[in-house]
Order: structure tokens, then C-alpha cells, then sequence
């Protein structure tokens, strides 16, 4: 069991602890102040920016209000200094957003919600988010303080995971569990549903998905009549989102999933690897599946990826140039990466993301997202 650190505030001159839940592993507030609906959103405001943890005592959908004031006013001062600012290269605009965003964030979170250990909150007109608690909590035997963001982040996950994420190449839906990438981002997918096939595969028909995530890929690539993938991850929710993709959609005999870091025993025909597209550090355990500090996954995958190749097999590479656009990483250090693993370029596919950030002209961001590609990389050994 996890050992959740213990919040401590002053109530009607009594002190009162409770455990601190936090999936995004973040310190609890130092300095707690109850406040209820008589609380206005400019004082909250002020007490959350200087770091005091609000414990909310009144309506649930007036704590829902308050949080989406506090957005409001941190998003108005945001434009007042963006609209005071020179243009700055791609990197730095990249490395401000990241802590606007961050600082965001950690404002936002100051919002705690009181949860009793059956995950029920004990307030008035508060939702029943038992269920989702449970699935990104797990059960527990004391109450606890969480912040209100979060909830609603996990509640968001808990939705999307009923619902499902329609999945044209499978004509399908995948159902993402809370803390694994959902593939709303569909042109990858798309990539690995319509690059031919290896002439390999036709006398062995092994593939392996490296970081499988919901299992997505691997689906796709038993649907194309590989007889058989072994999917990895190192994750434990990963692993359980992906078997249970799986078996909905009657692949589990087809696709065995296995924990690993990257690589099981053995060589397939076919390898394929959609890893974080960002080298940057992630701010929380969520973000792992798009940031990748110093391209680790990359490289790891590249540098073992001949050992694991049968002779005459492909690599396929997924990767977006969101993090050249940026500037933070060039093509031509990704091509010596290839060439110092031993690997040549077979040949790549691109395609235009679609998503609607792509759109968003607001988007500090844009000029990178709006000029984006993902690309397919088809490697082999030479």
C-alpha cells in the first residue's frame, strides 16, 4: 500500500488531520484554510496563488464554480502578459508554456474536497464518484483529502473509459483505463493499419508492440492477420487496460501481454514502438506516456532493436517532429541516433495530425502543432 503523507488544518479551534491522495504525486499544501460558499473567488484566488490549501466545507457544485473562477482569473492574467510579450524561439515558448501550465496547475489544485474512505464525498449535491475513485485510488480504510482538479481529471477518465474511443481502423471502440494514453490521436493508428506488411511475416508471423498502452496497436496489427504479438509495458494499469481491450475484442488468444522495459525474448518479424514524442521531464506520472527526459525510450528501443529483429524484419518507428518543430530535438540528431544503432532507413510515411488542437490559433503552441507531421519509420539491419 502506498504511503500517503497526512494533511493537518485548524477547524472550529480544533486540530484535524487526514491522509493527502494525490495521483500526480504532489505535495500536500503546507497551509490548509476551510472556507464554504461564503468565500469569495478573489480572496480564494489570492490564498491559492500564495499556496494555502482551501478545504471546502460548502455545496459541491459551488466548489465547481469557484474552480472554474479561479481558471478564469489565471487565464486573464496569462493573456495580459502574453499580449506584452516579444516573439521568442520555438524552444523557449515551449519551456514557458510548460510552467504557465505547471504553475496553473499547482493553483488550481488548492481546491481540496473532503473524501470519506468508501470514496463518497460529504457534501451537499456532490456527485457519486465511488467507482472512480476506486479504479485510480484503489480501496481504502481512511478518509482523505484530494484535490477537486484531480477529481475531476479522474472522473474525466473514469467517462472516457465506459464510453470508449471509437477506433476506425478496428471499427471498434478501446476503452482506456484512468493513468494510460488514450489514443485520441488517431493518424498513428492509421500509419500501422496501412503500411504494407513485411514479406517475413507470410512464413513468421510474430510481431511485438513495445509499450502497448491500451493494446491499441497490437489489435490492429492482429486484425491484419498476424497470427501472433506479443504486446509489452512496464506499467501494471497498462498491462490490465491492454488484456482487457484485448479480450473484448476476442484477440486475447491471439496477443499475449507481458510486463517488460521494452523488449520480451526473443526476434519477430515485425517490431513497432510508438514512444513519448517529447523529450522533456514529465510533471506528474500521467504525463510519462508523452514526455520522454533525453529521449530514453527512443534511444532504448533503437539501440536494441537489431537484437530483436529476425533476419530480414522491420523496426517500425512512430514518431512526430512535434519536438523538431519545437526545436527541441532535429532530424538530423534523430537520423544518427538511427545510424548509431546499427539501423538503416527503409523508408517513412507521413501523415497530418487532425486533432483539434491543430486549429486552435490561441494555443501558444500553434505555429508548431499547425506545421506537425507523424512519421512512420520503417527500419531494418543492414
Amino acid at each position: 500500500m502506498r504511503d500517503y503523507p497526512v494533511i493537518h488544518w485548524n477547524e472550529a479551534d480544533e486540530e484535524k488531520s487526514a491522509r493527502w491522495c494525490s495521483e500526480k504525486n504532489l505535495p500536500p499544501p503546507k497551509r490548509v484554510q476551510v472556507i464554504d460558499d461564503r468565500m469569495t473567488a478573489d480572496t480564494a484566488y489570492r490564498l491559492a496563488c500564495e499556496g494555502t490549501g482551501l478545504l471546502w466545507r460548502g455545496d459541491f457544485q459551488n466548489a465547481r464554480q469557484l474552480l472554474q473562477a479561479l481558471a478564469r482569473r489565471i487565464d486573464k492574467k496569462r493573456t495580459d502578459r502574453k499580449s506584452q510579450k516579444t516573439a521568442l524561439a520555438p524552444a523557449e515558448t515551449f519551456h514557458l508554456h510548460r510552467q504557465a501550465q505547471s504553475q496553473r496547475a499547482r493553483t488550481l489544485g488548492q481546491l481540496l474536497i473532503p473524501c470519506n474512505a468508501d470514496h463518497s464525498i460529504p457534501l451537499r449535491r456532490a456527485p457519486d464518484v465511488r467507482s472512480a475513485c476506486l479504479e485510480a485510488y484503489g480501496p481504502r480504510t481512511e478518509d482523505y483529502i484530494a484535490s477537486l482538479r484531480e477529481l475531476q481529471g479522474l472522473i474525466g477518465a473514469y467517462e472516457w473509459r465506459k464510453k470508449g474511443i471509437e477506433i476506425p481502423a478496428l471499427n471498434a471502440r478501446i476503452h482506456p483505463h484512468y493513468g494510460v494514453f488514450a489514443p485520441i490521436r488517431s493518424e498513428y493508428v492509421e500509419l500501422i493499419a496501412a503500411t504494407p506488411l513485411p514479406g517475413l511475416i507470410a512464413t513468421q508471423s510474430l510481431a511485438f508492440d513495445i509499450g502497448t498502452g491500451t493494446g491499441v496497436l497490437s489489435a490492429v496489427l492482429a486484425r491484419r492477420g498476424i497470427q501472433r504479438v506479443i504486446a509489452t509495458d512496464q506499467d501494471l494499469r497498462a498491462l490490465d487496460c491492454a488484456r482487457e481491450n484485448l479480450a473484448r475484442l476476442g484477440l486475447a488468444a491471439q496477443v499475449e501481454v507481458v510486463q517488460a522495459d521494452l523488449f520480451p525474448e526473443g526476434q519477430a518479424a515485425l517490431i513497432v514502438c510508438n514512444p513519448p514524442w517529447i523529450p522533456a521531464r514529465p510533471s506528474s506520472p500521467l504525463e510519462h506516456a508523452i514526455f520522454d527526459p533525453d529521449s530514453r525510450m527512443l534511444r532504448g528501443f533503437l539501440h536494441d532493436l537489431k537484437y530483436h529483429l529476425a533476419p530480414g524484419g522491420e523496426g517500425w518507428l512512430i514518431l512526430s517532429d512535434f519536438a523538431e518543430q519545437l526545436g527541441l530535438r532535429t532530424r538530423a540528431e534523430l537520423l544518427e541516433m538511427i545510424d548509431v544503432a546499427g539501423l538503416k532507413v527503409l523508408s517513412h510515411s507521413n501523415i497530418k495530425p487532425h486533432h483539434p488542437r491543430v486549429s486552435d490559433t490561441s494555443d501558444p503552441l500553434h505555429a508548431a502543432r499547425n506545421a506537425e507531421l507523424t512519421t512512420l519509420w520503417r527500419l531494418a539491419v543492414p
